[in-house]
């Protein structure tokens, strides 16, 4: 009777909660991944990527302090005996973490929190690393951390712990990109100006993110000012940009537009040659977002991104491509512990490649949609667990290719491959909890369902020569839902906290992926096909585990960490040789199918406080593929398998107006496949070929720097005279130079015969870029 009467106790505890939004004092921008820390209990939480937390404990005092990297922290005094919201703004203040010991001691999220192979990077610190012609550019700066390999040189294209480049979901407010570049891949979509900030899963991914085998990169954009107008740009040697943001009711509402242009084919109209006058060659990227706060409980987000590239050669070639995306946000408090966001989503991408006029002019259109409703709460049961749960579905079309001509002369016949179309539909559960003072676990599980819909022509092929399938049948469905995919998805994180400074994690995931794309290249080309799961094609699997040390150094300046992964992957796509993938309606025919695996370990040092940050990152790495029709059954190196990766970032403040930055790279040399012979066949020259990816490129580094020189900040403040505020105006120079000492990387190797022996096969190397100075002038008011 007297344990009884103690448990009863113990329960009927009053208990209460504080909750509410932290934000930027300056700008009213919410601060995402902030820290709630109550002394008392030695814990606390993190607020959400819409700055909001909740936070139950007993009835009792407490001291809260809140902190976030780069911020003056806040400590309350609190006495809770009721609900309470405290919403807080916090101010920016130059390395003040240094100087406060209370947040220095919750600054190791690294070594606390159940995540692992994952990154936040802010714009700030993206903004100051060197960037190809001056454009700041986050998907090169991503291939900069351990684990992450570059496309080549130059180019956006990214590659995760063993996975291809259509193995990552980008998501841009939650709306997927499925072309992140521009300029083939040279640039990406996203605006510095219009960014807050991104995050990069490597593995660990939590259930409530799927679709995609290797890698989550989220980026958010910004709300807008909420304070006060506010207007920044830049003007570059390849683009200029202007933003333009503000409150549309002050601390309720407000309103960012960013756009952003190149400008070369401005130059172009300047040219005597009127070809050339003829010629477009342009992106531009437009990004527009709305917020409204209702009242406490409610408040909605409207956002969207429009980008395209344009290019034009006279009367001979023409093609353009690019994005369009929009998201629709509501989120709703049902209490001060259950938070919900309801969402909707657009997504599209689409190309159109011809000739303009001639007896060969047509016109090439592709495109893939998305429609995604959703719905995702967060349940702040108490500071040991926070429940989250969600459900959507999206809508894929595909139309892989219409083909008109133009003209009565055209010799061009119209030409369209079948649309498909699919749904997608996904559940998930997943709870933080912590244990015990030193055991955190995350642990969800993600259902996922996709089918086939509508009219939709398939074809069944004859497999007995591996090297050509031959159709043999056609399959017609007229209606309904038709092969149906369910996969369970479980998701495991594991921290134990070994000591106030370091800690020991492991990750399981398990992803499905039910879009594939037929790019039989490394680099980034809008020409990529997208295409769905289907009778033939099955969903691609992988199962990924990684163990990891963590470590910090000198009260948290240095993180250091240490990670080892293995990734197997399942029902792997690859491309028979001299693959047909441009508008072929058998493109099934092409793709041959079997298994592949990864592993590697990645080394960080990582500092972000004071004068000097930066990071050096390390991997050693091997990703092979098993398929029984290609490399006669035998393992052979996927094309973008890197052995060794080096990347060192440093970033020197050398006065309050001058910053230095600098980064050299490193990496082991492309797997290719060359000839190694040949022989001559009724009088034809045939090559004889290496197995598939056995040989190299050379190896691949560079180095990089860059001066940043800030204005002189005129600020806001009553003038002597008339009592009239001035704006705050601040500006920067920006100097910098990309492969400072002219090393000519491959960016691939043609083999070609000798004009005057034609027995003897030439390797040639194409490169892009030696040395690449750039300027650019960067303004804000």
């Amino acid at each position: 009777m007297t344990l009884l009467l103690i448990v009863n106790h113990v329960f009927s505890q009053d208990k209460f909660t504080i909750s509410g939004y932290l934000k930027d004092k300056a700008d009213g921008e919410a601060l995402i991944g902030a820290t709630i820390y109550v002394s008392e209990i030695k814990s606390g939480t993190v607020a959400n990527i819409y700055g909001f937390y909740s936070l139950t404990l007993p009835k009792g005092k407490y001291t809260i302090t809140t902190s976030y990297i780069g911020y003056t922290p806040v400590i309350h005094s609190i006495e809770l005996t009721e609900n309470i919201k405290l919403s807080l703004e916090l101010e920016n203040a130059s390395h003040a973490l240094e100087t406060f010991e209370v947040s220095a001691e919750k600054e190791k999220k690294n070594v606390d929190e159940t995540e692992m192979s994952t990154v936040t990077l802010s714009m700030e610190k993206v903004k100051k690393i060197p960037a190809l012609f001056g454009e700041v550019d986050i998907l090169k700066t991503i291939q900069l951390l351990p684990g992450i390999q570059s496309g080549g040189e130059g180019t956006t294209g990214f590659f995760v712990r063993g996975g291809s480049s259509d193995q990552n979901l980008i998501l841009l407010d939650e709306a997927p990109v499925y072309n992140p570049s521009h300029f083939l891949g040279f640039f990406s979509v996203f605006n510095q100006d219009a960014i807050k900030d991104l995050k990069i899963y490597k593995g660990g991914i939590p259930a409530r993110y799927g679709g995609r085998l290797s890698s989550l990169l989220d980026i958010h954009m910004k709300e807008g000012n909420t304070k006060r107008m506010s207007v920044s740009g830049g003007i570059g040697i390849i683009s200029s940009r202007l933003t333009l943001e503000g409150p549309i009711k002050k601390d309720k509402s407000s309103f960012i537009i960013s756009a952003r242009r190149t400008y070369a084919d401005l130059f172009l109209k300047l040219s005597p040659d009127s070809n050339l006058r003829q010629n477009q060659l342009y992106f531009y990227d437009l990004n527009a977002k709305v917020n409204y706060q209702l009242n406490e409980n409610n408040r909605i987000f409207l956002s969207g991104y429009f980008g395209r590239d344009v290019f034009k050669f006279s009367k001979e070639f023409a093609m353009n491509w690019g994005n369009a995306t929009g998201t629709l946000r509501w989120n709703h408090l049902f209490s001060n512990k259950l938070f919900s966001n309801f969402t909707l989503i657009y997504s599209n991408f689409d190309y159109n490649l011809g000739v303009p006029e001639g007896t060969e002019a047509f016109e090439w259109t592709s495109r893939i949609i998305d429609k995604n409703a959703k719905a995702d709460f967060t349940f702040y049961a108490n500071p040991k667990n926070t429940i989250r749960f969600g459900l959507g579905t999206i809508h894929h079309t595909f139309k892989p290719g219409d083909v008109k001509s133009i003209g009565n002369s055209s010799i061009f016949n119209d030409f369209t491959l079948s649309n498909k179309y699919a749904y997608e539909h996904s559940a998930y559960l997943s709870n933080e909890q912590n244990i015990s003072s030193k055991i955190k676990v995350h642990y969800g599980l993600r259902a996922s369902l996709f089918q086939n819909i509508g009219t939709d022509t398939s074809y069944a092929f004859n497999t007995s020569n591996p090297n050509s399938y031959q159709v043999n049948d056609t399959i017609t469905n007229k209606s309904g839902a038709f092969n149906n995919y369910f996969n369970l998805e479980p998701r495991l994180s594991i921290r134990y906290l070994l000591n106030s400074k370091s800690s020991v994690k492991a990750t399981y995931n398990r992803m499905t992926q039910y879009l594939h794309q037929a790019n039989n290249s490394t680099s980034s080309s809008p020409l990529s096909i997208w295409f769905p799961s289907s009778r033939i094609v099955k969903p691609q699997l992988a199962d990924q585990v990684a163990l990891g040390y963590f470590r910090n150094f000198k009260d948290n300046i240095f993180e250091t960490s240490v990670e080892i992964y293995y990734k197997k992957m399942q029902n792997t796509i690859d491309f028979r040789d001299h693959a047909e993938l441009l508008l072929n309606k058998y493109l099934e025919g092409e793709l041959r199918f079997g298994d592949s695996y990864s592993y590697g370990i990645e080394l960080l040092l990582r500092k972000q406080k004071g004068q000097f940050t930066g990071w050096i990152g390390y991997t050693y790495s091997e990703t092979k593929r098993e398929i029984p029709e290609i490399n006669n059954g035998k393992a052979y190196f996927a094309p973008y398998d890197r052995t060794h990766d080096i990347s060192i970032v440093a970033s020197y403040d050398w006065s309050e107006r001058v910053n230095i930055s600098s980064n050299w790279v490193f990496s082991t040399g492309q797997a290719i496949t060359v000839p190694t012979g040949r022989f001559e066949y009724r009088g034809n020259i045939i090559p004889v070929f290496s197995d598939r990816n056995a040989e190299r490129m050379p190896t691949f580094h560079r180095f990089d720097i860059s001066l940043t020189l800030e204005g002189k900040k005129w600020n806001e403040k009553p003038a002597k005279k008339n009592g009239k505020k001035r704006w705050r105006y601040e500006s920067n120079w920006n100097f910098s130079i990309y492969n400072v000492y002219r090393r000519q990387n491959a960016f691939s190797i043609v083999f070609k015969q000798n004009q005057d022996n034609p027995t003897v096969t030439e390797a040639r190397m194409i490169y892009f870029f030696e040395i690449i100075p750039s300027i650019s002038y960067n303004f804000k008011f």
